[in-house]
């Protein structure tokens, strides 16, 4: 079941007596950013106070890069997104997309993957998300190709990228989160699209 329609939610966002300060701050300074509510992502895990500061951290890495570009980075999260059809983890990196230098063209290519017309080193990424998304696992031939691309380093750094943006996919699925309301207003429709399916790696 995704998430985002009019399923109830299965936990609900912790005040601050429930959650400590720091999510509180974080989820109001992003959601300012993106002229958002405070993003409920953060006030829902944030009522587990201990592992909500491990995430924190470990997600602002991984999010900022260390060996990826940042384009590459928000190519990896989208496709994770799009694969799982998850329409909070597309609603938020979709606004990120075009600071990242990702055109509305290469957005609508994300929806068929790899197959798209992409340059060699953005193809065998993007090859390399959808064999983790669909095997658990990359190929022998996707790793040696990967690698002639991006040192070890990047290649460590992919696979527990995409991992993580699998792990939030579900975790968000699961408690059944909806998307993020504008500020000011109460309610709204978003609509994501949904992918077409990838051939079988």
């Amino acid at each position: 079941m995704s998430e985002g329609g009019d399923t109830v939610p299965r936990v609900r966002p912790g005040r601050l007596r429930e959650t400590g300060l720091l999510p509180q701050l974080v989820a109001r300074v992003l959601g300012r950013r993106f002229g958002l509510r405070p993003l409920g992502l953060f006030l829902v895990l944030g009522r587990h106070r201990p592992l909500f500061r491990a995430w924190l951290l470990f997600s602002s890495r991984l999010l900022r890069g260390t060996v990826l570009t940042r384009r590459e980075v928000e190519l990896v999260i989208l496709r994770v997104a799009t694969a799982r059809d998850c329409a909070y983890e597309l609603d938020h990196h979709r606004r990120l997309a075009g600071r990242a230098g990702i055109t509305d063209e290469e957005l609508d290519h994300l929806r068929t993957g790899s197959s798209a017309p992409w340059a060699a080193r953005e193809k065998v990424l993007l090859q390399a998300v959808e064999e983790l998304h669909h095997a658990r696992d990359v190929t022998d031939d996707t790793w040696a190709a990967l690698r002639a691309h991006f040192p070890e380093r990047a290649a460590i750094e992919i696979c527990l990228l995409a991992g993580h943006y699998e792990l939030l996919a579900t975790t968000i699925t699961t408690l059944r989160l909806p998307l993020d309301q504008p500020r000011g207003r109460v309610s709204r429709t978003r609509q994501v699209p949904r992918e077409t399916p990838p051939p079988p790696p």
